[in-house]
């Protein structure tokens, strides 16, 4: 396989990355439970590493190489980062519980960051629904393109440039679903009937074409040894089934959640259970600085 030391490497540095998230989510969780504060529910925390775990198997596992010979394979990866790992994460109050987690000197420089006023406004413009909508649908799509497509095989930088935007697209799509803050839109919960119904149409149309095409679209494919005995084209029909399947139930399984919180007696709640970033870093200040007073 192309570029079998540098996978390697990298893989290292992945596993190892995510290992430290991890440990600083559970340093900040405890630091939660122990102070008596809003703690971050276990269900939660349970996501949020099994979150971990997805990005692990889609980019430092042995399914993060095989995607050089089945296109399944990368389909898995895709599935795996955008549509399970990102609305996992989402859930699990990463921020109030990362920033809870890092060491004070850290959560200071991070304070002064978020203190931006022209951060603010990205941050802001990046959570519009329309935005995110087309962030998602636009990696999708590009990175499908067959010279695109090749190129991240051939190339381990832009191998890695496509999975980590694989789970910057997925973050942003599940952005306004999710709300991981009260403030992340202002849009009625009624939008996103229509929102989850339109992100459904680029991921049918690309995995449609993908079932019913009668020729290889990614020929790199074409000359690449099967693991599991099936043709390339067999291969292609597999992943496009595997993605349309996937997204489709997924996506309806969100429209139900959605539909479920419109029709409860309560009416409308807010999915968010922490303000903003800002908030929860300084919190966390305040926290540190009120324990050294004591």
């Amino acid at each position: 396989m192309p570029h079998a030391h540098h996978a390697s490497v990298d893989s290292y540095w992945v596993s190892a990355s995510l290992v430290l998230v991890a440990l600083l989510y559970l340093r900040g969780w405890l630091h939660l439970r122990r102070l008596n504060l809003d703690s971050v529910q276990a269900w939660r925390a349970g996501g949020f590493m099994l979150g971990l775990f997805l990005i692990w198997l889609a980019i430092a596992s042995p399914l993060g190489a095989l995607d050089h010979e089945m296109l399944t394979a990368h389909m898995v990866q895709h599935l795996l980062l955008m549509t399970f790992a990102a609305p996992l994460i989402l859930l699990s109050a990463p921020v109030k519980t990362l920033v809870y987690g890092m060491p004070h000197r850290l959560v200071q420089v991070m304070g002064r960051l978020f203190q931006s006023a022209g951060l603010h406004h990205v941050l802001r413009v990046l959570a519009h629904p329309t935005i995110c909508w087309l962030g998602a649908a636009s990696t999708l799509v590009a990175w499908h393109i067959p010279a695109v497509f090749v190129l991240g095989l051939r190339s381990q930088m832009w191998h890695g440039i496509e999975q980590a935007s694989f789970l910057a697209g997925g973050l942003l799509f599940w952005w306004p679903v999710v709300r991981p803050w009260r403030s992340a839109s202002k849009w009625p919960e009624s939008s996103l009937l229509v929102y989850l119904f339109l992100a459904i149409l680029p991921c049918d149309i690309l995995s449609g074409f993908l079932v019913f095409c009668e020729r290889v679209v990614y020929s790199v494919y074409s000359s690449s040894s099967q693991p599991f005995g099936l043709s390339a084209l067999e291969d292609q029909q597999c992943a496009g089934a595997l993605m349309w399947t996937c997204v489709t139930v997924v996506y309806l399984i969100a429209g139900a959640i959605v539909t479920a919180r419109l029709l409860s007696s309560d009416g409308p709640q807010e999915y968010a259970i922490q303000q903003s970033e800002t908030q929860a870093i300084g919190l966390r200040k305040s926290d540190v600085q009120r324990m050294e007073v004591v």
